[in-house]
């Protein structure tokens, strides 16, 4: 599966998949870009439906949501946007008559609420949800299933936590010698962590921590988006040198940065000039990596960006919302530090 943004690059993908799997026929679909996407839990015993959680992905749509960063509850989200949310997932449960768990994914794009998929069954977020809110869905499921109500278990309101959750994706890549570290609609992650702390920053920090890729505080950033990124990605370049970061970036966007007044250092492609991102990997002169690919001519490049950034345990960032959030995360962590608490501390908060 694979994400197209021109003819030649479908075309070559086709040659690839026929020659692949001659007798199997090719989907081809559209998603909606630049669009939010959310996920939401709920169960239901036939009558009453529960909201367990309404998830906001930090990855835009069209990144796998196993492969996404996810935070509960929302955390950009209009209140208007959340009851439609809700409302949709009530009225999705009831007409397919649910008995137990359904999960519901949704896109927010001009904030027209679409569906994107809904599925009558537990799904791989009960987990981190059950979790969050100190409620195990799974269980309840089981019961309800069997034919109590959700008023026999004293499950009737959906729990909003005042603190942040946050999941990210635990990926194997390292153990793979050559694999691209992209982010894509094909499912890649083999495990995931959780962050929690009543600041959104210091969760995705927490959470990056537990993925063994963590924020740094200081040192040097490099830079290279995509052309349609390069206005967005200057406020969160300008965050990081208000923090001290020192920034290296690739031609375009350091033309874009400069034009902004942000200093930034200039690094050519590989084979264009010197130095190159690879000379600042090598000399352990880089700390963090935003590569937001651009593919085309560039692909290439830009894989074995990717790659170095895995090699040398670097911590990588591969979408604008995920740079975004990480600029939240640094700030939170040069500011506050992070604290630890106890997961029943928490639940205590939700039960007065």
């Amino acid at each position: 599966m694979q994400i197209v943004h021109s003819e030649a690059e479908l075309e070559r993908y086709l040659r690839e998949a026929v020659q692949a799997s001659p007798e199997h026929p090719i989907l081809i679909d559209r998603y909606l870009e630049d669009a939010i996407e959310v996920d939401v839990d709920a169960i239901s015993d036939g009558e009453r439906v529960v909201i367990g959680g309404i998830m906001e992905h930090i990855e835009e749509a069209g990144v796998h949501s196993g492969d996404s960063d996810c935070v509960l509850p929302p955390y950009s989200l209009g209140e208007d946007q959340v009851d439609e949310i809700r409302r949709a997932t009530v009225a999705l449960a009831r007409e397919l008559n649910v008995v137990g768990l359904m999960n519901v994914q949704f896109a927010i794009r001009s904030d027209t609420v679409y569906v994107l998929e809904v599925n009558p069954r537990a799904s791989r977020t009960v987990p981190f949800v059950s979790k969050a809110i100190g409620v195990p869905l799974a269980k309840l499921a089981a019961l309800v299933m069997t034919g109590k109500t959700l008023a026999e278990l004293g499950f009737t309101e959906e729990v909003v936590p005042e603190y942040c959750s946050v999941k990210a994706p635990v990926f194997p890549f390292e153990r793979f010698p050559g694999a691209d570290p992209l982010l894509t609609p094909e499912m890649k992650s083999t495990g995931e962590v959780m962050g929690i702390d009543p600041d959104f920053g210091c969760a995705f920090a927490k959470a990056q921590i537990g993925t063994g890729h963590p924020l740094p505080t200081e040192g040097t950033v490099f830079i290279s988006v995509r052309n349609k990124d390069k206005r967005a990605i200057t406020f969160v370049a300008r965050q990081l040198h208000e923090m001290g970061f020192r920034i290296v970036a690739t031609h375009g966007t350091a033309k874009a940065l400069m034009r902004a007044g942000i200093p930034v250092e200039l690094v050519y492609r590989i084979g264009m000039g010197r130095p190159t991102i690879h000379d600042y990997v090598k000399n352990h002169a880089v700390d963090l990596i935003i590569n937001i690919p651009s593919g085309g001519d560039h692909a290439p490049d830009e894989a074995k960006i990717r790659r170095m950034a895995l090699e040398h345990n670097i911590t990588l960032i591969t979408t604008l919302a995920g740079a975004q959030a990480a600029a939240l995360g640094i700030r939170a962590l040069r500011e506050r530090g992070l604290s630890i608490r106890a997961l029943q501390d928490y639940y205590k908060e939700l039960r007065r």
